[in-house]
């Protein structure tokens, strides 16, 4: 599975990503770093396939993005939607927020990511990679 996740290949865009982060990426990474919410270790800037997520629970296979403008577009949500589908095909689940929730909601956020967390560790054992 090694090949999936955090390929070397991916290493210098993965870095990239992270020393840009967008401001409400920043503001999110912010609650989530350090074991914050429920004990989850989170992973920023993570690729799965091709793809990056902003964040990643390697323990539950939970990807969570933040939709910045850029993806409001026809062709944006049609691309964001195939990425999504093939991320979600190895048992990873998709959590999606826009700016706006992040900015205006925050806290809001966090609680239903700590939600989902309690949920998925309620319905199955940590997924297990060997890290």
């Amino acid at each position: 599975m090694t090949e999936l996740y955090n390929k070397s290949c991916e290493k210098d865009k993965r870095r990239s990503l992270r020393n840009n982060m967008p401001p409400a990426e920043k503001l999110l990474w912010a609650r989530l770093r350090g074991r914050q919410v429920e004990g989850a270790k989170f992973r920023r800037q993570y690729s799965i396939g091709g793809f990056v997520v902003d964040f990643y629970v390697p323990e539950l296979r939970l990807a969570i993005e933040v939709d910045g403008p850029s993806h409001l577009g026809a062709e944006a949500q049609a691309y964001d939607a195939q990425r999504q589908a093939f991320i979600e095909s190895f048992g990873t689940r998709f959590l999606r927020f826009t700016n706006q929730q992040v900015y205006q909601e925050l806290d809001a956020v966090v609680e239903a990511i700590a939600l989902v967390i309690l949920d998925m560790r309620s319905l199955s054992p940590p997924f297990q990679r060997g890290d």
